[in-house]
């Protein structure tokens, strides 16, 4: 890539939530500042059969009210939820993509389980009542781009489009990608992920890679880091954001937008038995490299918090290696909702910038004591006021994937975002 173009900064000028805790991004802040958990028994369907009973669920999402009625029985309980964060997300970036090129416009999404509850019914109709009962809709619907496609297509965005698939890990890599697209010439790209596993065919998909936590008292279920960690929780929901270049932002008054993509990496572990180190620690070293900035910078970290006590010594021994013991502050907001995999990293992005917005670290709700080895600096109990400019998140996707994400506050220097009576569009 040109000099230029890796001059070309990528800032995020909206947030779109819908998450266990809460629709509506300043109501997932409020909740997740407060430390109001959105894990409880599931209610989608009866968890009773099933060894896991909790889960994080969007609490009164009704598709009818957020997404256009023909495109229900079009789509999957996880496209419905990121159509209204997409639209959500254009909102709060005071965007009208009438006043864009189309060509000018992509959307880059993070995908994990898919339409995995549309499939099961389906699946039931084969089954039950025979081929002449399957939805024509079940070749898309299920589909990992699905998303991807369904954003693209109701906003009318006919540039660069995809989807990454690399579990937790893939929401920080589509922010990667999308980075890559404003570089490239695109003036806005929406992304992130939403998730829905929460359906007895997701469940049982996730349960066999044993590290569901399998305890029923919802403030001791997920514990990162904790002497008691048994595994973490399923949860549903995520984040869409809107991401564009500085210069098409600033043009329409959008300023520094919440902040900047400052840099990014990504890795994958060695296999099982291999004698090489797990790549966390070096991709985070290299995520610092490309945003030019020293360990020493870093004033939030948000960790992927995996709640399988071999996975957080590796995570806490990564960090302990990149900034000393206790070296950084370190948080895992998602204590609240579960991880969501394809929607986790995306919203744990939207939490770290509206914590750089606000010069507040959102607590981690759960863990009391650190496992041996986590000599971390893990901010329990209440939340902590800081200046802060520069935050990193991380994600682990199953099977090995790794990625890492610095962000930056916005310049002090930076124009107010445009007021919503001000013109939403661009020149075209």
């Amino acid at each position: 890539m040109s000099t230029s173009r890796a001059a070309v900064e990528a800032v995020v000028t909206g947030i779109g939530v819908v998450a266990p805790t809460g629709i509506g991004t300043e109501a997932h802040w409020q909740s997740v500042v407060a430390g109001k958990s959105g894990i409880g028994r599931i209610s989608r369907f009866d968890p009773t059969p099933y060894p896991v009973r909790l889960a994080g669920q969007v609490p009164g999402f009704l598709a009818r009210e957020q997404v256009p009625s023909r495109l229900i029985p079009q789509t999957d309980h996880w496209t419905h939820m990121a159509l209204a964060a997409a639209a959500a997300a254009l909102e709060d970036a005071r965007v009208d993509p009438a006043g864009f090129d189309d060509y000018d416009m992509a959307v880059v999404t993070a995908s994990s389980s898919g339409g995995t509850e549309f499939g099961q019914h389906e699946m039931e109709r084969l089954y039950l009542n025979g081929p002449s009962w399957v939805s024509a809709y079940q070749s898309i619907a299920w589909f990992y781009a699905a998303t991807t496609g369904q954003v693209s297509i109701r906003h009318g965005m006919r540039g660069p489009c995809g989807v990454i698939c690399c579990e937790q890990a893939g929401g920080i890599d589509a922010f990667g990608q999308a980075r890559r697209l404003i570089r490239l010439g695109s003036r806005l790209v929406v992304s992130g992920g939403t998730d829905a596993p929460l359906c007895p065919y997701g469940l049982v998909a996730q349960l066999s890679n044993g590290k569901l936590s399998q305890v029923d008292d919802q403030a001791r279920a997920y514990l990162p880091f904790d002497v008691h960690a048994s595994g973490h929780v399923p949860g549903e929901g995520g984040a869409m954001l809107i991401v564009e270049s500085a210069e098409s932002a600033s043009a329409r008054g959008a300023g520094g937008g919440y902040g900047t993509i400052a840099g990014y990496a990504a890795g994958f572990d060695p296999p099982p038995g291999s004698s090489r180190p797990p790549v966390l620690r070096r991709t985070m070293e290299r995520a610092l490299e490309d945003a030019g900035c020293p360990p020493s910078e870093v004033d939030v970290v948000f960790a992927d918090a995996a709640g399988v006590a071999e996975e957080d010594l590796a995570e806490a021994r990564a960090l302990t290696e990149v900034f000393g013991p206790r070296g950084v502050p370190v948080t895992a907001p998602k204590t609240l909702t579960g991880r969501l995999y394809g929607g986790g990293a995306s919203l744990d992005i939207a939490t770290a910038l509206l914590a750089l917005r606000d010069g507040l670290i959102p607590y981690t709700a759960g863990p009391g004591t650190l496992a041996p080895g986590c000599d971390i600096d893990l901010v329990t109990g209440q939340p902590r006021e800081l200046p802060l400019r520069t935050a990193l998140v991380l994600a682990r996707g199953y099977g090995g994937f790794t990625a890492a994400l610095v962000l930056r506050a916005p310049d002090p220097a930076s124009p107010p975002q445009a007021n919503p009576g001000e013109d939403k569009g661009g020149t075209g």
